[in-house]
């Protein structure tokens, strides 16, 4: 049902919503085993299996992962850089920032994440050095926080990488925020080697929303 690649390991969510590991995932800290021990083959992450969930999506990251259940419950594990919980977790748990809401999509750059609830909000957390965050600075933000520029529209889609973030809102209008040379704002020379901290609409574009692997049906 889907697939996820970090650094030197794998996820893969079938269509049962199991979630498999395998891989080094720094010496499988990021296997979702609790050990150390890496996995040369797939190996179902039995405490997923434990909440007695079904998963849709994984994402991660250089040294985190994510998992989205049916029900829009988001797990993580990783290194606190950006698994939403503040604190290094060999061992996946809820992210706690989500508890009473409906997560529909969820992406991670290297060392960031971003997730959107069922109302259209976006929230990001993790490194924020570019900007990507949304956050208007380049602080390192440990738990989910709401992007508050973003505040008066319903957000559709959103894609997180190590240097910028791209959001879509439900009328098609394409936000961007993160270094400047990659969000298309058309800025001339020096400029280009900024970042833009807040959400601005790239005036060029308009696009048609489609529902990515990672977002949940709409009820």
């Amino acid at each position: 049902m889907g697939v996820a690649l970090g650094f030197a390991f794998t996820l893969v969510v079938t269509d049962a919503g199991a979630v498999f590991s395998f891989g080094d995932g720094q010496d499988g800290v990021l296997l979702g085993h609790g050990s150390l021990v890496a996995e040369v083959l797939p190996r179902r992450i039995e405490a997923l299996t434990q909440t007695g969930r079904r998963f849709v999506a994984v994402v991660a990251g250089e040294g985190h992962a994510l998992a989205l259940t049916e029900e829009g419950e988001l797990y993580g594990w990783g290194c606190e850089d950006a698994n939403g919980h503040g604190r290094d977790e060999p061992i996946l748990h809820q992210v706690i920032s989500f508890v009473g809401q409906r997560v529909t999509h969820v992406g991670t750059g290297n060392y960031s994440s971003c997730a959107i609830t069922e109302k259209g909000e976006l929230f990001t957390w993790g490194n924020g050095g570019r900007g990507q965050l949304g956050h208007g600075d380049g602080e390192q933000q440990d738990t989910p926080k709401r992007v508050e520029g973003l505040s008066r529209v319903k957000v559709a889609a959103a894609a997180i990488c190590e240097t910028h973030t791209l959001v879509a809102d439900e009328g098609g209008v394409v936000w961007a925020f993160g270094q400047r040379s990659a969000l298309g704002l058309g800025s001339p020379d020096a400029a280009t080697q900024g970042r833009v901290g807040h959400p601005a609409p790239v005036p060029t574009l308009r696009v048609r929303v489609l529902k990515s692997p990672d977002v949940l049906p709409f009820r």
